[in-house]
């Protein structure tokens, strides 16, 4: 099985980078992926399977997971069964500074750090109250919102009521240049991919000629460069889906030339037109 590298970027204004989605199960992303943030994945309800590191379970009455650094995992939709609702919380271990584990206040978070390399999942009332915590972060404003992960950081790092993934432990290794030259490339592609993209200019920002850039980007990501900028893309045309822009106006919004590679590109990643996926948003 492939695994990806995904890079990832805090919100605006934010330490940390935190998702709510609300899909079809059908429309789930679930490659295999790992990227080197911390993070905790809280399905709300319904029933699906996790896949983290060696580990492959079901999981009832939806879940909350503690996923350490550079741990493999697939996203929780699938096999989902009923709508499919989470929230997914990424952060770095200096989400409070380079010490910030080594504070004495910090000991069990500290901890629960070290176990996450197993990948912890959480069930029982610490679940449901947990769920609740991870809602309410949604509508807070950023210093209470920090404040608040660090509150269910410490909820789950005291709670008895969890269970050890991979008993064995699984992770890969991502150099700091690697993610450095990674995260230069995703911010070249976020700021440029409404326009046709130079191969040649972000080959040069990587310090690489384009054949060796193409080499390591492949290798890196196990995807081609050209495929990543047009997943980037059909994933913001799918953002856009939801409002009441025309598809033209979304595909050239999205960074494609025309309407016809825009219906081709998307319906190849979707498997199925920009117009079906739509239709399936408002059911």
């Amino acid at each position: 099985m492939k695994t990806e590298f995904e890079v990832i970027r805090p919100d605006e204004g934010s330490s940390f980078r935190i998702l709510h989605n609300v899909v079809l199960p059908e429309l789930f992303r679930w490659q295999f992926h790992y990227h080197p943030e911390y993070e905790i994945v809280c399905v709300f309800n319904g029933s699906g399977r996790r896949h983290v590191g060696m580990h492959l379970s079901h999981y009832e009455d939806g879940d909350l997971v503690f996923i350490g650094p550079n741990v493999p995992h697939s996203g929780f939709g699938q096999e989902a069964v009923g709508p499919h609702e989470e929230i997914v919380v990424q952060l770095k271990e200096n989400l409070l500074g380079e010490h910030f584990l080594e504070m004495p206040e910090m000991k069990a978070v500290k901890r629960l750090f070290e176990r996450s390399h197993f990948g912890v999942c959480f069930h029982g009332d610490t679940k449901v109250y947990v769920k609740q915590r991870l809602k309410k972060l949604l509508g807070l404003p950023p210093f209470e919102r920090l404040m608040e992960l660090v509150n269910i950081l410490q909820i789950l790092a005291t709670t008895s009521e969890s269970s050890l993934l991979n008993t064995e432990g699984i992770k890969l290794e991502v150099s700091p240049k690697d993610e450095l030259r990674l995260n230069k490339i995703l911010k070249y592609v976020e700021e440029n991919y409404q326009k046709p993209i130079d191969i040649q200019e972000i080959a040069s920002i990587t310090h690489l000629t384009v054949p060796s850039f193409c080499h390591y980007f492949k290798k890196m990501m196990n995807i081609t460069f050209t495929d990543f900028v047009n997943r980037y893309r059909v994933n913001q045309a799918c953002r856009l889906l939801s409002t009441g822009k025309s598809i033209t106006d979304i595909g050239y919004e999205s960074g494609f030339g025309n309407v016809a590679y825009f219906n081709r590109v998307f319906k190849a990643h979707k498997q199925q037109s920009p117009s079906e996926y739509r239709k399936a948003l408002q059911k």
